[in-house]
């Protein structure tokens, strides 16, 4: 088999690739050959060189890298990218149908007028399915910002399709997504390679990479270490570092509930959260009749992508203020908007965003940013704001050689780690946190759901609200509470709901996921 795949011609080539910034190796000594109808799979640690190498067959590089080394790609450049942070490249005052249209009309220019309308929409609404999109005819008239970060992937991935490459660069694709989500992106990328496509898979999602790569290379500080099909990796990793990342697999810790407390520290009730959508009024987004957090308490959120987690939390935070019902703090109401709300309300619900690089300043120091929310939030001089600053980073693994550097210098699990001490210098009695482990590799996130269980070992007075797709960081929860199409439609304590599921969408997606960790 390996002298058959050897003969095929490769789509696209990188050989013996190099890149270099201010005299530092990135990417070392990388060889690639992608194969058409063949998912080839980066995998490492944040930092590794995955994106570097995938972006390389984009000709993109980073600002002032010196580059070696030959790169090779089809004739006209059609090399389709699919970014981790979808936000990015989303025109965030442009309608999805307008962001889409764009490039569908350059599919269909060559037919006469009158019936480019008709193949516009339709090429639209084909793309839209393919990537996994419901209700397209309602998606359509929202904006990014309106959308979850799953529906904002998908939104990019049906845009790589609608270009028609012949080879696709899917970095992360399944960031922010649920089980569910996560499978039939597997099947929809499995689909785009059957039909002789080349997919380049840039992941820290083993399960994911398992089910569907043909081939996977293991990439740390740069380097290639090992590489060969995923069930020989699995089976029989040679190198110590491949092992150190399947073994970051293993489930993290379920906790006992807390001590019954004589008030719940944050208490929803009758919410009903609505989105605006254009000139034909609102929709509802999130409906939950009553939910509380405990202090000392950790919840988890889960659901599909979509499914109202983070309209959920933005309600909590005062981020998004269009919904009905009360927000209880300690027993007195919570303003719906954070400029309502006073220095002591803002400080006591603190949020804690999915894009770590994208809540940063990219020119200001991240000590310095951290420490800002001593000042504004609690008053504290400058000198003391970053002593605490320091400190607080320190605690979580963040040396001051790393805190003085500009986000940009920074990896994202090292952005996460920053974000999270920003949120803790307000001394907030609820920590909310948006999915803030879905972009790391597995050792990694390992390192920061440890840091979360510490911080609830040694705050009794900390709660937090843990939005996530993922039931591995469920575990860390006391108790989950399941959203599907905006609805709760299941809650209770994370060992019952992890092993007894009661609603059938639970089950679905605690069976979903095993298929996932099976590799099936």
């Amino acid at each position: 088999m390996t002298q058959e795949l050897n003969r095929v011609d490769p789509v696209a080539q990188i050989a013996n690739l190099r890149v270099e910034i201010d005299g530092r190796a990135i990417v070392d000594g990388v060889n690639l050959r992608v194969l058409p109808g063949r998912v080839t799979a980066l995998v490492g640690a944040s930092g590794s060189g995955k994106t570097t190498t995938g972006l390389a067959l984009l000709g993109e590089y980073p600002s002032g890298a010196r580059v070696t080394g030959d790169v090779r790609v089809p004739e006209g450049g059609l090399v389709g990218y699919v970014p981790q942070h979808p936000a990015a490249v989303l025109n965030p005052a442009r309608r999805v149908c307008a962001l889409l249209n764009d490039i569908a009309r350059t599919q269909v220019r060559h037919l006469p007028r009158r019936e480019r309308r008709a193949a516009t929409r339709e090429l639209l609404l084909r793309a839209l399915a393919d990537a996994q999109l419901p209700d397209a005819e309602a998606l359509l008239r929202r904006f990014p910002h309106q959308l979850s970060g799953g529906q904002q992937q998908r939104v990019v991935l049906a845009q790589a399709l609608l270009l028609g490459a012949r080879v696709i660069v899917a970095d992360e694709p399944t960031t922010g997504q649920d089980a569910l989500t996560k499978s039939r992106i597997v099947d929809q990328l499995s689909a785009v390679a059957a039909k002789g496509i080349a997919v380049v898979l840039l992941s820290h999602d083993l399960d994911v990479v398992r089910a569907l790569a043909d081939d996977v290379l293991v990439m740390r500080a740069g380097q290639v270490v090992e590489s060969g099909p995923p069930e020989r990796l699995w089976l029989a990793p040679r190198h110590e570092w491949t092992r150190r990342l399947l073994d970051a697999r293993a489930p993290g810790p379920q906790h006992e509930p807390p001590p019954i407390a004589a008030q719940a520290v944050l208490h929803v009730r009758d919410m009903t959260a609505r989105h605006r959508d254009g000139d034909r009024g609102t929709t509802v987004a999130v409906r939950v009749p009553e939910l509380t957090v405990q202090a000392g308490e950790c919840l988890a959120v889960v659901g599909r992508s979509g499914s109202g987690k983070t309209t959920l939390a933005r309600c909590l935070a005062g981020l998004h203020r269009d919904h009905s019902g009360e927000i209880l703090l300690d027993g007195r109401p919570l303003p719906h908007s954070l400029r309502q709300r006073d220095r002591d309300q803002l400080a006591a619900v603190q949020y804690v965003f999915q894009d770590a690089r994208a809540a940063f300043d990219d020119y200001r120091p991240v000590l310095d940013q951290v420490a800002r929310t001593a000042v504004r939030l609690r008053g504290a001089d400058a000198e003391t704001a970053e002593a605490e600053a320091l400190a607080t980073l320190t605690r979580l693994g963040l040396p001051e050689e790393l805190a003085s550097r500009r986000p940009a210098r920074l990896s994202g699990g090292e952005l996460q780690r920053a974000a999270l001490a920003r949120a803790l210098l307000a001394q907030p009695r609820v920590l909310l946190c948006d999915e803030i482990t879905s972009g790391l590799d597995t050792v990694t996130r390992r390192g920061l759901l440890d840091v979360l269980a510490g911080l609830l070992r040694d705050r009794d007075d900390l709660s937090l609200v843990l939005i996530t797709h993922d039931l591995d960081t469920a575990r860390l929860a006391h108790r989950i509470a399941v959203l599907d199409a905006g609805e709760l439609v299941e809650q209770g304590p994370a060992p019952r709901v992890l092993t007894e599921p009661r609603h059938p969408f639970t089950v679905s997606l605690m069976e979903t996921t095993a298929r996932l960790a099976a590799g099936t």
